[in-house]
């Protein structure tokens, strides 16, 4: 991750779904629109889009290796979606379907999420995160994890993480930056547990400086 705050290694600054609407959709066959942008899952052919926009966004930060090595994993493990704005991707989204210790209940980490610069701030990285933490809770999926800025995430209801632990353990000063966040009313929390995740996100580098 560098020596940077982990806010845009595994996510942009981006409010939560729960309990929050999407606002004036329209649903098509699974996709979303809103206004002039089309939220959907991503697609094989839009892989060349995604990965030109990580560099852009973060020139700073080598996330295309993770995003090209996630979006390989089978569509089970992954919910991939993008923004597409007249025929270009210019959004994206993943969350890894992960566990809650061994044999522990699926829960879904979000990382990473991506705008096209030049449409920052447009709450388009929001409405991303929110179609992807609604169609996880209607899978059943009752709990999401994310990195990031507790003082933007805190907005919408993350909280600092009191029992599921990262895979490696966080610097001190990122320590506060791992959130979590009930889907459903059924999630009831868990004893002190680790999370277990795929190889992608099984490096070190991810999770510390």
């Amino acid at each position: 991750m560098g020596r940077r705050a982990p806010v845009a290694r595994l996510s942009d600054r981006v409010p939560p779904v729960a309990s929050v609407g999407l606002g004036p959709v329209w649903f098509r066959s699974g996709e979303v629109i809103l206004q002039d942008t089309l939220i959907r899952e991503a697609t094989a052919a839009d892989l060349a889009g995604i990965l030109a926009i990580y560099p852009r966004a973060f020139p700073d930060e080598d996330l295309v290796p993770v995003v090209r090595a996630l979006a390989a994993l089978p569509a089970d493990e992954v919910l991939s979606l993008v923004a597409e704005r007249a025929g270009q991707v210019v959004g994206h989204v993943l969350f890894t379907r992960c566990r809650a210790g061994q044999g522990g209940p699926v829960v879904a980490l979000l990382a990473p999420l991506c705008v096209t610069p030049k449409l920052h701030r447009q709450g388009l990285g929001g409405r991303l995160v929110r179609a992807g933490l609604a169609h996880l809770a209607g899978e059943g999926i009752a709990y999401a994890l994310v990195l990031g800025d507790p003082a933007y995430y805190s907005r919408f209801g993350f909280r600092q993480e009191p029992s599921i632990a990262t895979p490696y353990p966080l610097p001190a000063e990122w320590a506060s930056g791992w959130q979590g966040l009930a889907l459903r009313d059924s999630w009831q929390g868990l004893s002190p547990t680790c999370l277990v995740v795929p190889a992608p996100w099984q490096s070190p580098s991810l999770w510390q400086p």
